[in-house]
C-alpha cells in the first residue's frame, strides 16, 4: 500500500479512499471504505480512457460481467458507476497476496495447496461459464490467497463466447505464459471455456513448481512455444501429471471439463489451513497493516470539518487492535529512523536478553570475486560486510545475530554458478550480497530466483534485468544506464560544451551504446550538438587511436565522452593528449580505475569520471565507519566498502522489521521492496512501481596522481 497523492480524490461516491493500491495504464486502484465501514478495492478509470466511448462501453461490459458472476471463491462486485465522470467499480477488499506474489516471495506451494487451490477455482469458473461467459485471463496476477480459500478477480476481458467485440480474428487478448493456442493464434470464435481450463493448467503447474509450462522469454517466443511446444512439466508431482497434461492439450475438445478438474482435485481437505505457514505469516502482516489504518475518517460537511465513526464498537476494537500493532513498530522506530538506528553499542554478544540466554542466529552469505580480475572491488566489499555484521551484533537489544559466509566466485561464471546452487541448497542462508561482477550476476540470478533468495547486489548495474520479473534481485546502485545524467549534467553546467564527440566503444557491448545514445538524447539541442564516433572491438592499434584523437581535433570538439573501461580509455588519453586537445574528458567507473592513471601516465589528469559509488573519507555521516575500516584493515576503506556495509544493514533491517521468526527467504525479497533505511552512503529505497535504485551518483576528477571526488552530480564542484 501506498499513501494517498496530492491529485487523489478524498471520495469516490460514497467511499473514503484509504490508500493507494496499484496504479496502471487505465487507472488507479485504492484501499477505500464503504459507507457501512467495510473495506473495498476501487477501480477509477483515467480521465484520458474515460473521454475515449468505445473504452467506457468495454468498462460498463466488464462491470456487467462482474455482476452476473456468483461464487465464494469470485471476488464479489459491491458497487459500480459506469457512467460517472471518472468511471469506477468497488469489489470486497481481500488482505491477501496474488497467486504471482505468493509464489515469488516463498516459492512453488505444496502438493496440498494446489490441489484445494484447483479445485477452488474450478469451481469458481465453473460459475462463470454458468453464467455464460468466458474469462479469458485466467493467470497468477488474478488469483488473491486468503485464509479460507483463493479468490479470482479481474473481469475485465471476459466476454460471452458469441460475443465478437474482442475476438476478431487475428487477435490476441491475455497475458502470454497462460493463454490457450486458440487464444496464441488469435482464433478469437473458438475461443470457449475449454480456453480457461488450459490457462488453469498453466496456472497450476506455476504454482506447483515456480515455472512456467511454456518457459520465459518475449511474448511472441511464448505464444510460439504455447502453440506448438509440448509443455515442460518436469518438477510437478506425479499425481498432477495426468490431469495437468489433459487440461494443456493443444485441442479444446480434448481438455476436461471444470467440473471434471474440480472432481480430480476435491476431497483436498477444507480450506481453512491449506495454506503453508509462510504464506499464513504473510497474509497475517498485510492484515495488520490494514488494522492500522483509521477507523474515524475527517470529512468535509457543508464547508465544516467533522468525524464520521461508521461503527462506533468496530472503531473502538480496531483502535486497539492498531495500538497492539504498531506498539512493537514503534519500539524499533524510537531509536531513530536512519543510521542512528544501529548506534546503541554494547559489549560484542551481548544483549538486552542478558548474557545466560542466546539469540536466533540469521545467516546471510557473501558471493564475490575475491581472487579474479574484480578482487579489488570484491575484497573491498567483503571488509565492508564484515564491519556491518560485527556492528549489528554489537547492538543492545537486538533480535538476532547476523552470521556471515563468505564465497569466492573467482570472477567467473562457471564458478558462480557452482556457488549459486550450494547458497540456494543451504536453508540457513536468509540472503546473499553479490555477485562482484555483472557477468557473475547474469549468470546466477535464475538459481537464486528458483530459490527465492534474495540477491542484493552493491557493484552490478544490469538495466536489461526487470525486478517486477525477478523479485529477489535488489540491486543497491543505479543501473548502468542512468550514469547518463551525471554525464549530461557536467556537459552542459559545467563544461558549457557545444560540440561534442561521443566515443562508443564496441568492445563495451550494450552498456556504451546506451551511455551514447542517452547522452546524445539529453544533450543535442539547437545551442549544443553531438557527433558519435565508434571504436571497433578490434581497433586495438595505436593508429587506431591517433585516428580517433584526429577527429576529435577536427570536429572542432569542446568535449569527449568515451564509454570503455580503463586500458582503451588510458590510449586514448594520450592519443588526445598528443593530438593537442584541451577540452573536457569524460567517462565512466569502467575507466575509473588506479591503472588508467599509471597507464595513461600526465595524459589523465583532469578526466572526470561517473560513478555509482562515492569517496567515504569525506563525507561527515560515515566517519565512525572510515575510522572503524583503518583500524581493522589498516587502510582508507576502497570504492564500494562503505556501500557494501549500507546493503548489509539494509537488509538487516528488513529482517529486523519482520522479526527473527518470519525472516525467511520469500519475505525479506519482499520486504527489501517496502524498506527505507538511510545509510552512511545514501538512503535506500526503491520506486514503488519499477523496484529500481534511481539514486546516488557521483562525478571524479583525475589529478595529483590520484582521483578526487566531487561529490554528488548534482552538487558536484569543478
Amino acid at each position: 500500500m501506498e499513501p494517498l497523492r496530492g491529485a487523489d480524490p478524498a471520495r469516490i461516491a460514497g467511499y473514503r479512499l484509504l490508500r493507494r493500491l496499484g496504479a496502471g495504464g487505465m487507472g488507479v486502484v485504492y484501499l477505500a471504505r464503504s459507507p457501512g465501514g467495510a473495506l473495498a478495492a476501487v477501480k477509477v478509470i483515467r480521465a484520458a480512457h474515460a473521454d475515449d466511448a468505445g473504452f467506457r462501453a468495454r468498462f460498463r461490459r466488464e462491470v456487467e460481467t462482474a455482476g452476473r458472476v456468483a461464487n465464494p471463491w469470485v471476488v464479489p462486485l459491491l458497487d459500480a458507476d459506469p457512467d460517472a465522470e471518472s468511471p469506477w467499480l468497488a469489489t470486497a477488499f481481500v488482505p491477501g497476496p496474488s497467486l504471482a506474489e505468493a509464489v515469488q516471495e516463498c516459492g512453488p506451494l505444496p502438493f496440498g495447496t494446489v490441489r484445494v487451490l484447483g479445485a477452488r477455482l474450478a469451481e469458481a469458473l465453473d460459475a462463470v461459464h454458468g453464467a455464460g461467459l468466458v474469462h479469458r485471463d485466467v493467470k497468477p496476477g488474478n488469483v488473491l490467497l486468503a485464509v479460507d480459500g483463493p479468490r479470482m478477480i479481474d473481469f475485465g476481458i471476459a466476454r460471452m463466447p458469441e460475443d465478437t467485440a474482442l475476438t476478431a480474428s487475428g487477435m490476441v487478448v491475455g497475458s502470454p505464459g497462460f493463454l490457450s493456442p486458440e487464444q496464441a493464434q488469435g482464433r478469437g470464435r473458438e475461443i470457449g471455456p475449454a480456453s480457461d481450463v488450459f490457462s488453469l493448467g498453466c496456472l497450476l503447474t506455476y504454482a506447483v513448481t515456480g515455472e512456467r509450462p511454456f518457459g520465459r522469454g518475449s511474448a511472441a517466443e511464448t505464444l510460439l512455444r504455447t502453440v506448438h511446444d509440448e509443455p515442460d512439466l518436469d518438477g510437478v508431482p506425479e499425481p498432477l501429471l495426468p490431469l495437468l497434461r489433459g487440461c494443456l492439450a493443444k485441442e479444446p475438445g480434448s481438455r476436461p471439463a471444470v467440473a471434471d478438474v474440480r472432481r480430480a482435485l476435491d476431497g483436498a481437505g477444507e480450506g481453512g489451513g491449506w495454506l503453508p505457514e509462510s504464506l499464513t505469516r504473510l497474509i497475517a502482516r498485510r492484515s495488520a497493516a490494514v488494522l492500522a489504518l483509521p477507523a474515524v475518517e475527517a470529512t468535509e460537511v457543508s464547508g465544516a470539518t467533522t468525524t464520521i465513526d461508521p461503527d462506533p464498537l468496530r472503531g473502538r476494537g480496531s483502535t486497539r487492535r492498531r495500538f497492539l500493532v504498531l506498539g512493537s513498530a514503534a519500539g524499533v522506530l524510537a531509536a531513530g529512523g536512519t543510521a542512528a538506528w544501529w548506534t546503541a553499542r554494547s559489549p560484542r554478544g551481548t544483549s538486552a536478553r542478558g548474557s545466560g540466554s542466546r539469540l536466533p542466529r540469521l545467516v546471510v552469505a557473501l558471493h564475490a570475486d575475491l581472487s579474479g580480475s574484480g578482487r579489488t572491488t570484491g575484497r573491498a566489499q567483503e571488509n565492508g560486510v564484515r564491519l556491518a555484521v560485527d556492528h549489528l551484533n554489537s547492538r543492545t537489544g537486538r533480535g538476532f545475530d547476523l552470521a556471515l559466509q563468505v564465497h569466492d566466485d573467482e570472477g567467473g561464471t562457471t564458478r558462480a554458478r557452482q556457488v549459486a546452487h550450494g547458497l540456494a541448497a543451504d536453508d540457513r542462508v536468509r540472503a546473499v550480497l553479490g555477485p562482484t561482477s555483472d557477468a557473475c550476476a547474469k549468470a546466477t540470478l535464475g538459481l537464486y530466483q528458483q530459490a527465492v533468495l534474495p540477491m542484493v547486489t552493491v557493484s552490478v548495474g544490469l538495466d536489461e534485468v526487470s525486478p517486477t520479473t525477478y523479485r529477489v534481485y535488489a540491486a543497491t546502485r543505479p543501473g548502468d544506464a542512468t550514469l547518463a545524467a551525471p554525464v549530461v549534467a557536467y556537459l552542459v553546467r559545467t563544461a558549457a560544451a557545444r560540440r561534442t564527440v561521443l566515443i562508443d566503444d564496441s568492445a563495451e557491448g550494450d552498456f556504451s551504446w546506451r551511455l551514447c545514445s542517452g547522452v546524445d538524447e539529453a544533450v543535442r539541442s539547437g545551442q549544443r550538438t553531438t557527433v558519435t564516433r565508434t571504436l571497433a572491438a578490434e581497433d586495438d592499434a595505436d593508429r587506431d587511436f591517433r585516428a580517433l584523437a584526429q577527429s576529435v581535433t577536427e570536429t572542432g570538439a569542446d568535449a569527449v565522452v568515451f564509454a570503455g573501461g580503463y586500458a582503451r580509455a588510458a590510449r586514448l588519453a594520450r592519443a588526445l593528449r598528443s593530438a593537442g586537445y584541451s577540452g573536457a574528458r569524460l567517462a565512466t567507473q569502467r575507466a575509473l580505475d588506479p591503472r588508467f592513471r599509471t597507464s595513461a601516465g600526465e595524459a589523465a589528469d583532469g578526466w572526470v569520471f561517473a560513478a555509482p559509488f562515492l569517496d567515504p573519507t569525506g563525507v561527515p555521516a560515515a566517519k565512525a565507519f572510515v575510522s572503524a575500516y583503518r583500524a581493522r584493515f589498516g587502510s582508507a576503506p576502497p570504492w564500494y566498502a562503505a556501500e557494501a556495509y549500507d546493503a548489509t544493514l539494509f537488509v538487516a533491517r528488513a529482517m529486523t522489521d519482520l522479526g527473527a521468526s518470519g525472516a525467511e527467504r520469500g519475505a525479506i525479497a519482499g520486504r527489501l521492496r517496502e524498506t527505507d533505511y538511510r545509510g552512511i552512503t545514501k538512503r535506500l529505497r526503491y520506486d514503488a512501481s519499477s523496484y529500481r535504485y534511481t539514486d546516488a551518483m557521483y562525478l571524479f576528477r583525475a589529478t595529483g596522481g590520484g582521483f578526487r571526488c566531487l561529490g554528488e552530480y548534482r552538487d558536484a564542484t569543478a
